[in-house]
């Protein structure tokens, strides 16, 4: 019997999930270094403020936040996003919050 390999995906589709991929990266490597980093979508009232008990220190529309808290992910960017305003891209530890998980931080804020 004679068996039959599947066809490589062509190089076009590759390089275009590559270049999809990488279109992700931008606002992933923008983010300022910290346990917790975001990206707001306008500059917060206050440099430095404290929420959900993780005190955090702005520059620019670029927030951080250096310890880790025992809250989930979303209820810190959730809180973030009470006190500081809209969050435009969102980062706890290694994980990237994507679009959906954006919109329910500020939903919930």
């Amino acid at each position: 019997m004679i068996r039959t390999l599947p066809r490589p995906a062509p190089r076009s589709a590759i390089v275009a999930a590559l270049a999809a991929a990488a279109a992700c990266i931008p606002a992933a490597a923008a983010l300022p270094s910290g346990f917790y980093a975001a990206e707001l979508t306008a500059q917060p009232a206050k440099g430095k403020f404290v929420a959900r008990q993780l005190v955090w220190n702005c520059e620019g529309a670029n927030c951080a936040a250096t310890q880790k808290s025992p809250s989930r992910a979303e209820l810190v960017c959730a809180s973030l996003a009470r006190e500081a305003g809209e969050v435009k891209a969102f980062r706890a530890g290694k994980v990237v919050f994507d679009a959906p998980e954006i919109a329910r931080c500020n939903g919930a804020a």
